[in-house]
């Protein structure tokens, strides 16, 4: 049969040699922020296939309670929600707004949230370990206390941003340790050993240490990956200083990122699935220096597929294909408990660039904007 017939059982249509038709995706980490600029960073999601999104809840305040309406000191989930859904999420399929966790959560706000219907996962910030994540705790006084328990009882997803805190200098960034592989040689196994049946997410991993902590662990542990920890190292960071591609945690080395790859390209794995980290900035490059995060609204999908033609997967073959479709359009919606979607977005194998987002708070760079990359993927439509 041509590969231009539709052949059933999972396998996409593919309309010619150079176009391919997919499921709508979900990114499963993601910054919409706030204010006056979220519709246009919602918007950018819809544009590029997007069915839904986990969006991450380090607003200024936090999204730190369940219910209620907004107060100086916290955010709630509903609403946060509510925002989203004006801001044109209402379109979305599925749309999770993650509790952040403070010393504020109990295990009370777990269980009714959770009875709630609206709170499907939390989320661990390293103190001051990346944007706006001063209300953060240590994970050493969250493993064996009541609210990781109160979650383990309720099935609710635990996200984690996977760093040890307070690490400086060589303990923060070195060639052999760096503070993930701190965390996921210390902290994690010390974690699932208290907790063995809490869902959990390692969130935009980026070493080989992660990545096979993963790979190893029990069914209910996954981790999504970013676009760019696929595409660079730091080398590419560091060569001339691409501050658009700074974002936390940073890009690492050659051997992370072939075990990211690696992971990816198992026929068998349904643990790894997109999560953009996606991270809008306005102005990029403060007096203090640089704000962490790539944006990748509008593009993450060709540069997804970029990542896995250079470790030597065309999505356009059949094998190729069916990881590609596994990895961004079914892994994450099967790990989070809802289907994958119904609907179809098409790219196709032509270069293509992107240009600077017209946001209400000013332009945002995309990442290969900033990086004078051109896109060797287009987006071609949406059924």
């Amino acid at each position: 049969m041509p590969d231009s017939a539709w052949t059933g059982c999972g396998v996409d249509l593919l309309f010619d040699g150079m176009t391919l038709d997919l499921p709508k995706w979900f990114d499963l980490h993601t910054h919409f922020r706030q204010g006056a600029a979220l519709p246009a960073y919602v918007q950018a999601h819809r544009d590029m296939g997007c069915a839904g999104a986990l969006a991450m809840p380090n607003t200024q305040p936090p999204v730190a309670r369940v219910t209620g309406p907004n107060a100086e000191t916290a955010w709630s989930i509903q609403s946060y929600r509510d925002e989203l859904l004006a801001a044109g999420g209402s379109a979305f399929e599925q749309l999770i707004v993650p509790l952040y966790l403070t010393r504020q959560t109990t295990a009370e706000m777990i269980e009714q949230g959770a009875a709630s219907g609206l709170l499907k996962a939390c989320k661990y910030y390293p103190p001051h370990g990346t944007t706006n994540a001063e209300h953060g705790v240590p994970m050493n006084s969250l493993i064996g206390g009541d609210v990781l328990r109160a979650m383990e009882r309720c099935g609710v997803v635990l996200c984690i941003h996977g760093e040890q805190h307070g690490l400086s200098g060589a303990e923060y960034l070195d060639a052999q340790h760096n503070a993930e592989t701190t965390f996921y040689r210390e902290r994690l196994p010390w974690l699932l050993d208290n907790h063995p049946n809490l869902r959990i997410v390692a969130e935009h991993i980026t070493t080989r240490v992660a990545a096979e902590f993963v790979a190893a662990a029990p069914a209910h542990v996954g981790a999504t990956i970013t676009p760019q920890h696929l595409l660079f190292t730091l080398g590419h960071l560091i060569q001339g200083l691409k501050y658009h591609l700074y974002c936390l945690p940073v890009v690492k080395f050659e051997e992370d990122r072939a075990a990211l790859r690696l992971a990816v390209s198992n026929p068998d794995q349904r643990k790894f699935f997109a999560g953009t980290d996606s991270a809008p900035h306005a102005t990029k490059v403060t007096p203090c220096g640089c704000a962490a995060g790539c944006f990748t609204g509008g593009c993450a999908p060709q540069l997804y597929a970029m990542a896995f033609e250079e470790s030597g997967i065309s999505p356009l073959d059949g094998l190729g294909r069916d990881l590609f479709e596994h990895f961004l359009c079914r892994n994450g919606p099967a790990f989070y408990g809802f289907p994958a979607s119904m609907e179809r977005f098409q790219m196709e194998r032509r270069t293509s660039q992107i240009q600077a987002l017209a946001t209400a708070a000013g332009p945002v760079t995309p990442l290969p904007t900033g990086l004078g990359m051109e896109l060797t993927w287009s987006l071609v439509g949406q059924s």
